[in-house]
């Protein structure tokens, strides 16, 4: 909020509705609702959003769910000024995501391939050794160094007991479903912002809205995202 032209009431409206939306507020909607102009509802969207990914950079523990996908417009819909190289299958983003069953935990980040040297890096920065991981039968775990169990999606099997990647898929559901009918495009500079806003979203669901307000605010701490390096893609400063 600093140096912010914004009254706190627009802060706090802001925070609502974007808490009180599963699938996240377009900056149209943040300038109908609360009266402000589009450059300060899409600064003020991003300023929140900052907010979502602070506290995000501990490693994770206990059981591990992680899987990738894909996510974007298609290829074909894309100008070839807004490509590219971390565009995979028919031109969307290549995203690998970890959740934590016990706490909710999600982290994702889009990569420049499924790959299992990108992947498998992915996971040394993130898990801690003695996490078990659950994943599907892509080769890109094969030998991962920590206790590693495999549901097999191409035969079919979705779920053998305890064994299954339905939480970190249900995240993936959310943030399509958000990136289809709210915002209908992500910029490649802001997509890391969005991806946390999402994996924030679902560890904060089970709280009631004014909790998850209250947790929220608590990490504008320390966060600042100036309009000039929105513009540029910077998250903070």
């Amino acid at each position: 909020m600093h140096h912010s032209l914004l009254s706190c009431r627009v802060w706090v409206a802001a925070v609502y509705l974007v808490l009180s939306s599963l699938k996240g507020v377009a900056s149209t909607k943040l300038v109908r609702n609360l009266g402000i102009s589009q450059k300060s509802a899409g600064h003020l969207g991003h300023r929140i959003r900052a907010s979502f990914a602070s506290g995000q950079d501990h490693n994770i523990l206990g059981r591990i769910e992680v899987d990738e996908t894909y996510i974007g417009a298609k290829a074909k819909n894309i100008h070839a000024s807004r490509r590219d190289g971390k565009r995979g299958v028919d031109g969307k983003w290549r995203v690998v995501g970890i959740l934590d069953r016990a706490t909710g935990l999600v982290r994702a980040k889009a990569v420049d391939d499924t790959k299992k040297d990108e992947l498998q890096g992915y996971l040394e920065k993130n898990v801690y050794a003695d996490a078990t991981v659950y994943s599907n039968q892509a080769r890109s775990y094969d030998d991962l160094p920590q206790p590693h169990e495999v549901v097999q999606h191409g035969t079919g099997e979705y779920v053998r007991g305890s064994i299954h990647t339905n939480g970190i898929e249900s995240y993936w559901s959310m943030l399509k479903r958000g990136y289809v009918g709210v915002y209908h495009r992500f910029s490649a500079k802001h997509l890391d912002r969005y991806l946390k806003e999402y994996a924030r979203r679902r560890s904060l669901r089970e709280l009631d809205t004014i909790d998850q307000m209250s947790e929220l605010v608590m990490q504008f701490w320390g966060v600042r995202l100036t309009l000039t390096n929105l513009v540029v893609g910077n998250a903070t400063t």
